[in-house]
């Protein structure tokens, strides 16, 4: 009985493809509408995450002042004894890397990039997951000199060598010769799509004394140990340094530390909340669909109702007229969501290539929208169905 009704349910939506395609069609694009979206976020998340993270391994960072986007001018700035404290007294700190950067103009021959130096220890590498490509690492000698030796991004590589090997020439930065001596391995966009490759490394005495003419720390990246708590170690920290710059209880820092899990952790529920938000208002055309859906069955019965007469004249019970007009529904609500699903998938699969994003595809996310897909058909498709299996056999026959 079952496959009969589904048969007669096939033969009656060929029957009117047209209607039956425009009927499914609140359907398509909810279901569509909601894989996609979904594809789009879970890409946004998994693209902010490894953004993020790509400032370096379990990383903790500590700035002077008390604005958190930045230094403050009125804050005493760290120096290199602040790192060493941090060092010795932070058990969890796997990683201590005291940093000051400058934006200048590098030039090689008739090339020249605006960049940004940095001035740094040999722990920098470690904290912030840089390699070296070409060349040779930092050593103790390297960061005890005052010589200006570089390492230079991969961004630096290209646009101002091009196809010329970098190593063993010079690189001028403002009224400093720097000889550089290693290349970094690429680390690609991080947050905001900030260029990690665009940058060029010394040591920080060399930075101190060559480029930036003071003694000053502007910022301590702190990479914690593996299976150390981040949290814990950055309350270590805060205490350490209030201790440090003789910060009274009740007196507010003159400093930050920001917890870079923290930071991806709060990204990454903002884009969770939008795509939810996203999901939800693509939801609601599927419950548009679904009304469009009740709308033409219910033509539908008005339509049939002769044949609906014939059946139940000949002994079909009101059951079987329920089941056959449900069955018809609940057809065209599921191919509706077959093709919403392919749609969805290529419609975020083309989003994602176009936005340079991670194409995930949630299994949970497509089965419960082809799922809803059919439960709208049930859910819409019972009124219809119900209003033709109580028709009057004597009535429906009278009907022209």
């Amino acid at each position: 009985m079952l496959l009969n009704a589904f048969l007669m349910a096939l033969a009656e939506i060929r029957r009117n493809a047209l209607r039956s395609l425009l009927t499914m069609l609140g359907v398509v694009i909810g279901v569509g509408a909601v894989i996609a979206l979904v594809t789009v976020g879970d890409g946004t998340t998994l693209n902010v995450q490894q953004s993020i993270s790509s400032l370096g391994n379990n990383l903790v960072m500590v700035r002077p002042g008390a604005d958190r986007h930045g230094p403050s001018s009125a804050a005493q700035p760290f120096t290199e004894k602040d790192s060493d404290a941090l060092a010795k007294q932070i058990p969890a700190a796997f990683a201590v890397a005291p940093s000051a950067s400058k934006a200048m103009l590098a030039v090689f021959g008739n090339r020249n990039w605006r960049t940004t130096i940095t001035g740094t220890n040999m722990a920098y590498f470690a904290a912030r997951g840089f390699a070296v490509a070409k060349g040779r690492a930092m050593t103790a000698a390297d960061a005890q000199s005052a010589h200006p030796t570089c390492w230079i991004g991969s961004t630096i590589a290209t646009e101002l060598y091009g196809a010329t090997d970098p190593l063993g020439t010079s690189l001028r930065l403002g009224k400093v010769s720097c000889d550089v001596v290693g290349v970094l391995a690429s680390k690609g966009s991080g947050i905001m799509g900030m260029d990690n490759d665009d940058l060029i490394l010394m040591s920080l005495r060399a930075f101190q004394q060559r480029v930036a003419g003071n003694g000053d720390v502007t910022l301590i990246y702190v990479s914690v140990a593996e299976g150390r708590s981040t949290a814990s170690t950055k309350s270590q920290i805060e205490s350490l340094f209030r201790e440090r710059r003789r910060i009274t209880p009740g007196e507010p820092d003159d400093f930050n530390v920001r917890d870079v899990a923290e930071i991806v952790e709060a990204f990454s529920s903002t884009t969770v909340m939008l795509t939810a938000l996203l999901a939800a208002i693509a939801g609601v055309s599927l419950l548009v669909g679904g009304i469009g859906i009740m709308n033409i069955m219910l033509v539908s019965v008005t339509e049939r109702t002769r044949e609906i007469g014939i059946r139940l004249a000949i002994g079909a019970l009101g059951r079987d007229v329920l089941l056959q007009f449900l069955i018809e529904a609940i057809v065209l609500s599921t191919l509706g969501g077959v093709v919403g699903v392919i749609l969805g998938l290529v419609g975020g699969y083309a989003a994602t290539h176009a936005m340079d994003l991670p194409f995930l595809v949630s299994g949970k996310i497509v089965s419960l929208s082809f799922l809803f897909s059919a439960f709208v058909g049930v859910l819409f498709g019972y009124l219809p169905a119900r209003k033709a299996a109580q028709l009057d056999p004597i009535d429906a026959l009278r009907h022209e």
